[in-house]
């Protein structure tokens, strides 16, 4: 019988954003593997997922989360990280990754899925979708994503600030992750393209020390670096006013 690797979204840190199915998923699978940094410190995908499932069933498989600038460790990290889960299917039949938000945007659960294919050939591999960080942080600020015919730009800011700017000055909302450490940046694009006014951040959400603020107030100080920003579409045209 094949292996199966499941790829299951546990939301953005709050423990009750995660799914029925993906509650399901961790209770069946042999075992839960959890992504951690080097540093060894529990994340966030593994503190939500010690809600549902016994600790004894948690395997923790390092991975450069964190290395933006050195490829050659984050290609062997991932190498090492790929090996120590197709060890774990070798031996379980069934194999859950848990990832924060959804395991098929911006999710390490792509280059484990990639690199497994190749490791251990005829792996089944599903993905259970996840709650994401701009669904969590609309709900909890009031900011409405779309409307009608409105575009919806999702832009990691690690792919520079240049990038963001461009998207904030074409229609529709834009949402910018990971930001924390481009702040200032941030700051700038939006002035300069006139989206700060309604703009909204926030981290940590659904965590003891989550902060959710107005974008006018961001000051240029460093973020935490898992921050999200939702620059809501310009709507001037009343009720529906984009149907």
């Amino acid at each position: 019988m094949s292996s199966r690797l499941v790829g299951v979204g546990v939301g953005p840190g709050d423990p009750e954003l995660v799914t029925v199915k993906g509650v399901n998923a961790l209770r069946e699978a042999d075992v839960v593997v959890v992504p951690v940094m080097d540093t060894g410190e529990r994340g966030r995908a593994e503190a939500t997922v010690l809600h549902y499932v016994p600790e004894e069933k948690v395997v923790r498989v390092v991975f450069a989360l964190n290395e933006r600038s050195d490829r050659g460790r984050r290609e062997s990290a991932w190498d090492a990280a790929g090996g120590r889960v197709a060890e774990l299917l070798r031996h379980h039949g069934s194999v859950a990754f848990a990832t924060i938000g959804d395991p098929n945007v911006y999710s390490t659960f792509t280059y484990l899925a990639q690199t497994i294919a190749e490791l251990v050939p005829g792996t089944v591999v599903e993905t259970v979708p996840g709650i994401t960080a701009m669904q969590d942080l609309a709900a909890r600020s009031g900011a409405v994503l779309t409307e009608g015919t409105e575009p919806l730009t999702l832009v990691p800011v690690t792919a520079g600030a240049t990038v963001l700017k461009e998207a904030l000055a074409g229609p529709g909302t834009v949402v910018a992750y990971k930001f924390g450490r481009q702040a200032h940046e941030v700051a700038g694009a939006l002035r300069e393209t006139g989206r700060l006014a309604d703009a909204v951040w926030g981290s940590a959400l659904g965590l003891p020390e989550e902060s959710i603020r107005p974008a006018a107030e961001l000051d240029g100080a460093p973020l935490p670096y898992l921050s999200t920003l939702i620059a809501p579409a310009r709507r001037d045209g009343g009720r529906g006013g984009k149907l």
